[in-house]
């Protein structure tokens, strides 16, 4: 049963707009999913909302929304979503961002503990260190995506804040993909740990590396790790990695944009592997989705 709110001034409201701030998603451990084809994504991989905020008059205008709206009611009349409806003068208070057909919803924060990951036969793995940027991890996610990795393992540094990775600007660059990729959150040091004790080679990318990202040997079980565009990969992975990997660069800068440069190192990855299927290990479990809230 949905609940109509007509106030500028219903508490609700109020705390919609408050989530657009880090600091309040992070406390209550939520995040603000808007748009057709991001929504879509998250009810394909079975992500419920805890709440959901609707405005018929745009939603109903278009097909491909209002087929959207009918899964929802229907989704609602089985699960605890609980459904809001709002005026135009509402949802233009609430959106986060423009063309968003009308629906709003809030989900908890999700993630797999790195404990919990399945491996598959030389896996294939990403890790970026202390992204600064939402659209460049949301890209990197569409093409994680694309590139069929087995997980995107986000870390931080010790004295990092680590990467907003459910800010919804990430989510909204991902167009979605950020449900489809399996995603680890976790600190540097407690990464690398568990990757030597899985003996999965560590290819850390730096202009600095001594070995051409083409001469890599990455039919093998991989982690490719990439960093932050200002302040490249902390000192951790530079000590820890087997091999230092660079990108030639032939013109006057010394350095790509971070998702052009994990773009370049997956699809070699992918063309090294060709057509090779890798299958989950039989022992293995499906990875456990950790959700807050």
């Amino acid at each position: 049963m949905s609940v109509t709110i007509t106030s500028l001034q219903n508490r609700r409201i109020k705390r919609i707009v408050k989530l657009r701030n880090r600091r309040h998603r992070d406390d209550e451990q939520v995040t603000i999913v808007e748009g057709v084809r991001e929504i879509r994504q998250a009810l394909l991989h079975n992500r419920i909302p805890l709440e959901a905020y609707v405005c018929r008059e745009i939603a109903e205008a278009d097909a491909e929304t209002a087929e959207l709206l009918s899964q929802l009611d229907a989704l609602a009349s089985i699960k605890p979503v609980q459904m809001y409806e709002v005026t135009p003068e509402l949802f233009a208070k609430i959106a986060y961002r423009g063309e968003s057909g009308g629906l709003l919803f809030i989900f908890s924060y999700w993630h797999v503990a790195l404990n919990e990951l399945p491996l598959k036969i030389n896996p294939f793995i990403l890790v970026v260190e202390n992204a600064e940027k939402p659209g460049n991890l949301g890209a990197i996610l569409r093409t994680a995506d694309a590139c069929g990795i087995d997980a995107l393992i986000v870390c931080h540094s010790p004295n990092a804040s680590g990467t907003d990775v459910f800010n919804p600007n990430v989510i909204r660059a991902s167009l979605g993909a950020v449900f489809s990729v399996t995603i680890i959150i976790e600190k540097t040091n407690h990464v690398i740990d568990w990757l030597h004790k899985r003996n999965i080679c560590i290819l850390a990318a730096t202009p600095d590396g001594d070995v051409p990202y083409t001469s890599t040997d990455m039919l093998q079980s991989i982690a490719i790790v990439t960093g932050s565009e200002a302040l490249g990969l902390s000192s951790s992975w530079l000590t820890h990695a087997d091999y230092r990997i660079v990108i030639p660069m032939q013109g006057v800068v010394d350095s790509l944009n971070l998702s052009v440069s994990t773009a370049l190192l997956l699809y070699e990855t992918v063309r090294q592997r060709g057509s090779l299927k890798h299958s989950v290990l039989s022992d293995q479990p499906p990875p456990k989705i950790l959700e807050q809230g």
